[in-house]
């Protein structure tokens, strides 16, 4: 069906507002961004001529001709990027606008050293300047730090582990480049190993092929988390134009290494306990000072989590081990990695989205997100159909609306937007059997148990993925309207949301069902739409019809927010080479922060008021975490006699030490772990009695107890003075939880202990669980 005409002036604020041009009549600067290349990333020099004068021929059609746009054209993009700049007045760069190849419009600003958002989002810089309170500074950008990675392995030809400007390779780096055929590591890709043994073990037919003989990434997984937590600046980084700015990772200049322990998801796993361990092993022996683990499974016993068991062999030698809670989200007590020795990590948004608009031809439009490709000639209107008016013969109507394999009708769907019903397989699958029937566009609905939980994919064809209640007024447009139109916008990058963090739905939730007086996770760092390196062997979707490539991907999950704490443990380490991992962790806990950038309250994917069960201490703060002022600190004594105390014997201890001297402690109780949060499980009506230990690290001062009792609790502080007079001086406490009547219903109850001495504020969040009555 032949497209609508646009009526005049139906589209004013979709196709002008977000246009980023000047008002002033004079001639300005413009960048003209036309989207991907055809050529790939080889270009020929015939690809790069074809290029330069397709640039010329679009912008002459606007001028009049080719030698006026070549007089204006300063920078033809003709390798990665696709687009030109050019001197344009703004009416001329208005009208290239709605050019149909023409994705979006720029003026060419100042610009200073740009993050592609999330550590901008962190404080440790502020739009491209470094604050002079940045951790950034104060640890020369995690510099001679070494971060090991055990996930999909590594592209090492990515721009983000250059090692130009790098020197020598540490001595004590007793690591290889064991990365199989046609692998170079440097002096910033250190070392790079891959462990595949345990996987071919389980798989039948065993493979063979030479794609299991590498540490080389061909999922993308690795690579990302890799360069999120130590890759270097690579400016001019973009996902389809959009997120434009400086990749970089949170200790830009640490070193790095790579152990593939994971390999193409099979119906038992992806990686296999077998070749993980083989990682940790590997790391501890290369001399790795962080580990980033994006990875695991259900939470089990500590004797049975092999995971817990290998992290702690690393935390034993010094090691600070990050760990993400999984992606498991709202379900109570789904958080894994929960071992007291891990630092285990929640995921929240950045105050960034990929958003698209969705224009109805009744003028109302609804606010979307998506990372589309491909865009949608301006001015003209489609025609609007839902999925499950458009089926198939002989497919159920719950098929259609959910745009499955082949329940689409081309005769229906061609040449026209179609709305699909969101649901838990993939976004972009529904695009592609819409693209494949015919669709010019889709509009992705939630449904309403989804409510306004929206997700940025990266669909082949114009998208937009719209709430529940929005794909209710779209839906009852259609039913309502003879010949219902519509426009998706293309995607546009919008900076400064709030609120933001808000806790994401996906992300694993406490209580830890293994000890409940450990809190999980720890902290909550973003893990929403993060853009980082990628593998130039895996699609941006990872679908098998996908065949397009990035060097850059938008990623979400607990795996994202994992190294971005694992960066900012490289800069600690770098200005505290001698902390312990537990020094680290408390740091980054007793540091966080538990309101959003409009300073209320962090928020889950509901709206409504989240707490410590989902980002444990809060959000990070990095340059906070720098000058903490006190620390709970703990040993590898403390971790054996809470194994001690939770009823492990002779044999069960073996897995964690083979110290024959050690006695466990007959005093030690299972909540005295010098943790930095506080959690009690199952409060009766006697008191219970919690101890802790604080380490100065600050200059001598004396710091006072301010308490947020959990409703339901009395809660006391013995001392609630501490006075220090020098660093390193350590001080007993004690918290005393006593219940008191009142007419709470609820379970769990959340307050807060705060050390303060004017300059620094030490906290902690209180969890309890009111026993039953």
């Amino acid at each position: 069906m032949e497209a609508f005409n646009l009526p005049p002036l139906l589209l004013p604020f979709f196709l002008f507002a977000l246009l980023q041009t000047s008002t002033i009549e004079a001639k300005k600067s413009y960048i003209v961004y036309l989207g991907s290349h055809s050529h790939g990333l080889n270009p020929s020099a015939f690809d790069l001529q074809l290029a330069t004068q397709t640039h010329y021929n679009l912008l002459g059609s606007v001028l009049g001709s080719k030698e006026a746009a070549k007089e204006s054209i300063f920078y033809s993009y003709n390798k990665n990027i696709n687009g030109f700049a050019a001197v344009l007045e703004q009416k001329v760069a208005e009208d290239i606008a709605k050019h149909p190849d023409v994705i979006s419009v720029y003026e060419n600003k100042g610009l200073k050293l740009h993050t592609t958002r999330s550590w901008n989002f962190l404080g440790v810089e502020n739009d491209g300047g470094i604050p002079s309170g940045s951790l950034w500074n104060l640890s020369r950008f995690g510099e001679s730090t070494i971060i090991g990675n055990i996930d999909t392995g590594v592209w090492p030809e990515s721009k983000s582990f250059s090692d130009e400007g790098y020197g020598p390779i540490p001595t004590r780096w007793k690591g290889s480049c064991e990365g199989g055929s046609n692998f170079r590591c440097n002096r910033k890709l250190i070392g790079a190993r891959y462990f595949n043994k345990g996987y071919i073990s389980s798989v039948e037919p065993r493979p063979l092929n030479s794609s299991y003989d590498t540490a080389r990434d061909y999922d993308g997984h690795g690579t990302h988390t890799l360069s999120t937590a130590g890759g270097n600046f690579v400016p001019g980084v973009s996902i389809f134009g959009n997120g434009y700015g400086t990749a970089k990772g949170g200790s830009p200049n640490a070193l790095v290494a790579a152990y593939k322990v994971c390999w193409p998801p099979t119906l038992d796993g992806e990686c296999f306990m077998a070749d993980v361990l083989a990682g940790f092993e590997a790391a501890i022996s290369d001399g790795v000072d962080i580990l980033s683990v994006s990875l695991g499974e259900d939470a089990f016993e500590f004797s049975k989590d092999l995971m817990a068991i290998g992290s702690f062999h690393a935390v034993k030698n010094g090691i600070t081990v990050v760990c993400s809670a999984g992606n498991s989200g709202l379900f109570e007590g789904s958080v894994s990695n929960v071992a007291p020795w891990m630092i285990t990590v929640g995921a929240s948004t950045i105050d960034r989205l990929f958003t698209t608009y969705v224009a109805l031809g009744d003028n109302r439009h609804f606010k979307g997100e998506s990372l589309s490709s491909k865009i949608l000639p301006s001015k003209k209107f489609y025609p609007l159909i839902r999925a499950l008016d458009a089926a198939s013969d002989n497919i159920s109507n719950n098929n259609s609306a959910l745009c499955l394999k082949g329940s689409l009708d081309p005769k229906k769907v061609k040449g026209k937007i179609v709305v699909c019903l969101n649901s838990y397989d993939s976004e972009v699958d529904k695009g592609y059997e819409a693209a494949q029937a015919g669709a010019v566009g889709m509009i992705l609905v939630n449904d309403e148990e989804s409510g306004d939980d929206l997700w940025t994919a990266e669909h082949l064809l114009p998208a937009s993925h719209v709430s529940y209640i929005d794909g209710e007024s779209i839906n009852h447009y259609i039913q309502s309207t003879v010949t219902p139109i519509a426009y998706i916008t293309h995607v546009k990058t919008e900076l400064g949301i709030k609120p933001a963090p808000i806790m994401a739905s996906f992300s694993s939730r406490g209580p830890n069902r293994v000890e409940p007086s450990i809190l999980k996770p720890d902290i909550t760092a973003p893990g929403v739409n993060i853009l980082a390196a990628f593998s130039n062997k895996a699609s941006p979707t990872d679908s098998p019809f996908d065949k397009r490539r990035v060097l850059y991907n938008v990623l979400s999950g607990t795996s994202m927010s994992c190294p971005h704490i694992s960066g900012i443990v490289g800069l600690l380490k770098t200005l505290y080479p001698k902390w312990s991992p537990a020094a680290m962790r408390s740091a980054i806990m007793t540091t966080a922060e538990t309101e959003a950038n409009d300073l209320n309250p962090i928020l889950n994917s509901e709206k409504e008021k989240a707490n410590p069960l989902a980002y444990g201490a809060g959000h990070i703060q990095p340059n906070k975490a720098a000058n903490p002022g006190l620390i709970y600190d703990l040993s590898t004594q403390d971790y054996l006699n809470f194994l001690c105390v939770r009823g492990y014997n002779k044999t069960q201890m073996k897995l964690f030490t083979d110290d024959t001297s050690f006695v466990c402690s007959k005093s030690f109780k299972v909540t005295d772990l010098n943790y930095p949060s506080i959690s009690m499980n199952n409060l009766k009506s006697e008191a219970v009695e919690i101890k802790r230990r604080v380490k100065n690290v600050g200059s001598p001062s004396t710091y006072v107890a301010q308490v947020e009792a959990p409703p339901g609790v009395s809660v006391s502080i013995d001392p609630s003075t501490l006075k220090f007079t020098k660093i390193g001086e350590e001080k007993d406490f004690k918290v005393v939880l006593r219940r008191v009547p009142n007419n709470q219903t609820e379970r769990y109850m959340f307050g807060k202990l705060v050390w303060s001495n004017g300059n620094h504020r030490v906290s902690s969040p209180i969890f309890v669980t009111l026993e039953r009555q």
